[in-house]
């Protein structure tokens, strides 16, 4: 059994209308530095979001997620912030803002291997809503 790995992670969250302070979360964000491992896993409940905020532009929310995925994988399509390296990208995505994509506090956490594995576990956890019956 390979050695448990440390990693930190954020919760994306959308907070449509950020003077309310209401908001859901639709994502993780987990940056493991012992296996170079940076990576966020959206899922946005759209009618959730509606029921929040009916008047919502899913549209530009859907784009700014996908930011989020693109800079975790870095490179030229990620824009400037991109060519950063891994850790300070990981800084740029869990940075307080006061916008409607928001990360909450970082948290740590161990892994046995995988950090992907660890990542599912957390949007099955805090993500994912579990319906009844």
């Amino acid at each position: 059994m390979p050695a448990p790995s440390s990693f930190d992670y954020a919760i994306i969250r959308v907070m449509p209308r950020v003077e309310r302070e209401e908001f859901i979360n639709v994502g993780v964000v987990l940056f493991c530095t012992t296996q170079r491992f940076l990576s966020a896993r959206v899922e946005l409940d759209e009618a959730r979001l509606q029921a929040l905020a009916p008047d919502v532009d899913l549209e530009l929310v859907r784009g700014h997620l996908e930011s989020f995925r693109r800079v975790c994988e870095g490179g030229k399509g990620a824009g400037p912030i991109g060519q950063l390296p891994q850790k300070e990208r990981w800084h740029w995505l869990v940075a307080p803002r006061s916008t409607m994509l928001q990360t909450g506090p970082v948290h740590s956490g161990l892994c046995q291997g995988e950090p992907r594995a660890a990542l599912e576990h957390l949007v099955d956890t805090v993500v994912r809503v579990k319906r009844a019956g």
